[in-house]
């Protein structure tokens, strides 16, 4: 029976993938199963640096010409990304979670772990893994009282522990933010430009550019893969297609 429910989801998300790549590309050919080349990402955090993680080509459900623009990237043990080719991409985690940054430009690692850095300016694309049973717990119940009242109850029994004060998990959407939800437990954000929203509660730093990307509730504990992507002018027609692909794996990793 689960498997039977798993198959379900699964065919569900990938008609999502297939429309949303015809409706940006329809232009560009027909969406098929195609393959996008592997980048392991180095990283580093509580346990020391760790090598880029060997991986093979990359199958997703776009139109050909949008894959010759495409890359997978992924660093070891924690969560993959499409992002545009020929970025750069670097990982941390700790026992909160995991997140990897891919950016067009070089990335200063020593900013990723400074409390005082300003975080991304520019294009990039963050995507987040916070565990909901360990530190990462703070991160979870912020997001969830913005957007997952149906999981007040993780919410308060954080706020119970006195660790951090009940003024820092502000319950209902950030004003700007536009939430579109696909589930109950998935929601895809954007956060206009120059506005503080989802898209910021990140390492992205508010600017002109809009960031778009989704939330996904995974667990029993629970956690939160999150993703915020802000692209460069011109390649807008990709954020859609990063963030379902974004969905398509947490429904597989979730099983």
């Amino acid at each position: 029976m689960e498997k039977s429910i798993h198959a379900l989801r699964t065919a569900m998300l990938l008609l999502a993938v297939i429309m949303c790549a015809h409706h940006s590309s329809s232009a560009q050919g027909k969406s098929a199963a195609v393959l996008v080349p592997f980048v392991g990402c180095e990283a580093d955090g509580q346990g020391g640096p760790v090598d880029p993680p060997r991986g093979r080509t990359r199958t997703v459900l776009i139109s050909a010409r949008l894959a010759q623009r495409l890359a997978y990237y992924k660093m070891q043990d924690g969560a993959g990304v499409l992002a545009p080719r020929g970025w750069h991409c670097f990982g941390t985690y700790g026992s909160n979670g995991a997140s990897l940054y891919v950016s067009p430009d070089p990335i200063k690692t020593a900013d990723l772990f400074s409390t005082s850095s300003p975080g991304f300016a520019g294009p990039v694309i963050q995507v987040s893994f916070e565990n909901g049973a360990t530190s990462g717990r703070f991160a979870v119940a912020k997001t969830i009282a913005r957007v997952f009242p149906a999981h007040k109850d993780f919410v308060e029994a954080v706020i119970a522990e006195n660790i951090e004060p009940a003024d820092s998990f502000p319950y209902g959407p950030y004003p700007g933010d536009v939430l579109k939800y696909r589930s109950k437990d998935v929601v895809e954000f954007t956060t206009p430009a120059d506005a503080e929203g989802l898209g910021t509660a990140s390492r992205l730093r508010k600017n002109a550019s809009p960031i778009s990307g989704v939330a996904i509730l995974l667990g029993e504990e629970p956690n939160i893969l999150k993703v915020c992507v802000r692209l460069p002018a011109g390649t807008g027609d990709l954020t859609e297609i990063i963030i379902h692909q974004a969905e398509l794996d947490a429904d597989y990793h979730a099983e």
